[in-house]
């Protein structure tokens, strides 16, 4: 059967099932899991029917303890329930968790794996939110791209009935949540293919109800509550045949099989990585590259079903070659020996060891290792590295990889120069400032070239804490293969900058190839803007032989009604540019966008938008690029060369952007920073300054308040 073909996010993706699997869906927002409850709401607010045709119920609680509560509630009462939460919000939730599990009730949280609020808060992804959650008897499941979240929610909430045991399904937050991917789409169809009827029919049973009355949720003394705990054995050791069951069931009704332990590359492989999420995919793409480029025997296994843990389909799933193994971990347990999957790989390695049944020649060499926390990126360069370390006589245990660790000296060094990116994958990148629609007019586009051409398509985008205001940078990548690619762009064809004042911030065209595009927004007419260029960047432009466009888009903007929002006029600029589609049909989808984007804001918004479109093209210019590098202008120190010494080596490393080159002595062992730091980040990105004038100021003070200058 011929499937839809989208183009969304982890996010919609998880959704789009744990709706349709619902009847009751209790949420509490916290990023980057909300946009799972806004679906949710959403399509409940204009009535979308579930598999069994009634409306899902969609309640937002006061907390994520009270999202919890009212699922245990719901569920007890015999109410097909989900939910969905990261971090903190996860941890309030652990309480009932134990309580779902211990009852053994079937059902399944969505969790946007994040970072936890140790030294300093972050929003970012890693594991160290779900990895405090194993103890609660949850089933925890694990997927590692967007066309995953969809397909392991729907194997999770199946294996959770079959098996009456909880799971909880988790991605990487930010980079799989919010990565926007073309994916086949699961039909109702599909998803009623995958329950059964009869295990729903036991759940209700089940149901605690005036007319259905006993007792559940005693205390139990010290003479039986051992007994009590002991009672599940069974459930968890059937629970992973049932998972692969599900998964089998899956791969008949879609053609995508999974497994438990899913093995990539040489069947001979010598040196193994096994890790789970998004580094995965990183992993694979390297695996191919090692393999074809260099021949060597390598390979990844990629852990799906965490818990409960089968050390059989584990030992099953590793080459039996396999003589070295890396374990990487997405957290950090101090204190403890190490990290959890590394020790699960240990203990089942040494207990089976012990009574004779490891299928291996001898006994594999297995080292730990941190990557990725809070977001940083796990390139295939850090992936090679890992592998060398294997090599070793001795490799370095309990090592980190993707940072510079000169306290305990566990870091490895990695070539940041091995790009394994694929000439046959065109890859943009687009920086531009909060609000300014940049992000929003790129998810667009790449909806655009996933939909309508037959490309496979994938957008990231990168976002600081700054919210509005702030820089963002939307890496596009498509092309006629699936993307592996879980890391930020490298090597770019085409850079767009929105913003004139970021090329005195950033390394804009630091990743731009020979030969490629740069579109620039100036303020500027076609015949000043090469001089008010900076020498570095007049420099990068004749040594590339790049393509230099420009447009002054506030000026476009202006005159049709648009204030500030340059987006819709410089996605029109790629698409002119690029010659992904026909100028023709490509205006026709952008005008499409428009309409579907911002149509429930009114006819009028609408229209500007479209006048911005039409107006655009005529505004576009192309540079003659000169023999030799003219301007004057010097780019200015990140910080004031009267800042503190640690605000200009440290601090200043971060305002530019190159935050992942601080060394760890470099960083406060408790978090505590110095105050009074952001007097020295002047980021100069407004396009006009205010003036003073003191004919008609009442003194208000207000200015003073409200004005970041």
């Amino acid at each position: 059967m011929e499937r839809r073909k989208i183009t969304i996010d982890g996010n919609e993706a998880a959704a789009h099932v744990a709706y349709r699997v619902s009847e009751v869906i209790a949420i509490y927002p916290i990023t980057p899991s909300s946009p799972m409850g806004e679906f949710s709401d959403a399509w409940s607010a204009v009535n979308v029917k579930n598999i069994w045709g009634t409306v899902p119920n969609v309640v937002e609680m006061q907390s994520e303890g009270g999202a919890a509560g009212a699922v245990h509630g719901s569920l007890q009462s015999g109410a097909l329930t989900t939910t969905f939460t990261a971090s903190q919000g996860l941890f309030l939730m652990i309480p009932n968790m134990y309580k779902i599990a211990g009852e053994l009730t079937p059902a399944v949280f969505h969790v946007t794996a994040r970072s936890i609020a140790a030294q300093a808060l972050s929003i970012f992804g890693d594991h160290s939110d779900v990895m405090a959650t194993r103890q609660t008897g949850f089933g925890m499941i694990c997927s590692n791209s967007v066309q995953e979240s969809m397909d392991t929610a729907m194997i999770a909430h199946s294996a959770s009935l079959n098996s009456r045991i909880p799971f909880v399904h988790f991605f990487d937050g930010f980079r799989t949540s919010h990565e926007v991917m073309k994916i086949e789409e699961l039909t109702n169809e599909d998803i009623r293919a995958m329950i059964d009827d009869a295990k729903i029919n036991e759940f209700k049973k089940r149901a605690l109800t005036p007319d259905n009355p006993f007792i559940r949720g005693t205390a139990q003394n010290p003479d039986v509550y051992f007994q009590g705990r002991e009672t599940v054995n069974n459930f968890y050791a059937a629970c992973p045949d049932i998972v692969q069951e599900a998964m089998d069931k899956f791969a008949k009704i879609t053609g995508r099989a999974y497994k438990l332990f899913d093995y990539y590359g040489a069947p001979d492989a010598k040196r193994v990585i096994i890790l789970m999420g998004s580094g995965a995919e990183a992993a694979q793409e390297t695996v191919d590259y090692l393999s074809n480029r260099m021949e060597e025997k390598v390979g990844v296994l990629k852990v799906r079903l965490y818990r409960p843990w089968s050390a059989k389909h584990f030992l099953a799933a590793l080459p039996k070659t396999v003589e070295k193994i890396a374990v990487l971990d997405r957290t950090k347990e101090p204190g403890a020996l190490a990290e959890p999957l590394y020790l699960d790989v240990v203990s089942t390695l040494t207990e089976y060891a012990s009574v004779n049944k490891l299928p291996f020649a001898k006994m594999p060499m297995v080292v730990g290792g941190r990557y990725g926390l809070s977001s940083k990126e796990f390139t295939p360069a850090m992936v090679k590295s890992v592998f060398d370390n294997l090599k070793a006589e001795e490799p370095k245990n309990h090592f980190t990889v993707g940072i510079i660790d000169d306290v305990s000296n566990t870091s490895l060094e990695f070539d940041e120069k091995f790009v394994i990116e694929s000439d046959d994958v065109v890859r943009c990148m687009f920086y531009g400032l909060g609000a300014d629609g940049t992000v929003g007019a790129n998810k667009n586009s790449i909806k655009i070239i996933g939909e309508e051409t037959e490309n496979f398509a994938q957008g990231y985008f990168v976002y600081d804490s700054k919210k509005s205001g702030s820089t963002t940078v939307s890496h596009l990548r498509f092309g006629k293969n699936p993307i592996h690619s879980t890391y930020l762009i490298q090597s770019a064809k085409f850079v767009g900058c929105h913003t004139f004042g970021l090329l005195e911030k950033f390394d804009v065209l630091g990743n731009i190839e020979t030969g490629g595009t740069f579109l620039l927004n100036s303020p500027f007419s076609k015949d000043e803007t090469w001089d008010k260029l900076p020498n570095k960047v007049q420099q990068q432009i004749i040594e590339k032989k790049l393509n230099f466009y420009v447009i002054d888009g506030y000026d476009v903007a202006n005159k049709t009604g648009m204030g500030s929002r340059v987006n819709t006029i410089m996605q029109t600029c790629f698409f002119a540019i690029s010659g992904i589609l026909p100028q023709d049909e490509a205006i026709a989808q952008i005008k499409k966008a428009i309409k579907k984007t911002y149509g429930a804001k009114g006819e009028e918004i609408v229209k500007k938008n479209f006048e911005a479109v039409d107006q655009t093209l005529a505004n576009l210019f192309k540079i003659d690029v000169p023999a030799k590098a003219t301007s004057s202008i010097e780019l200015p120190p990140i910080v004031s060369g009267k800042a503190p010494e640690y605000v200009k080596s440290v601090l200043g490393k971060m305002m530019e952007g190159k935050g992942d080159y601080v060394k760890v002595s470099e960083m406060p062992v408790d978090g505590t920073f110095p105050s009074a730091t952001t007097q020295w980040e002047k980021r100069n990105i407004a396009l006009e300054v205010p003036a003073w004038d003191p004919d008609v100021c009442i003194q208000c003070g207000k200015c003073a308040m409200v004005c970041p200058h």
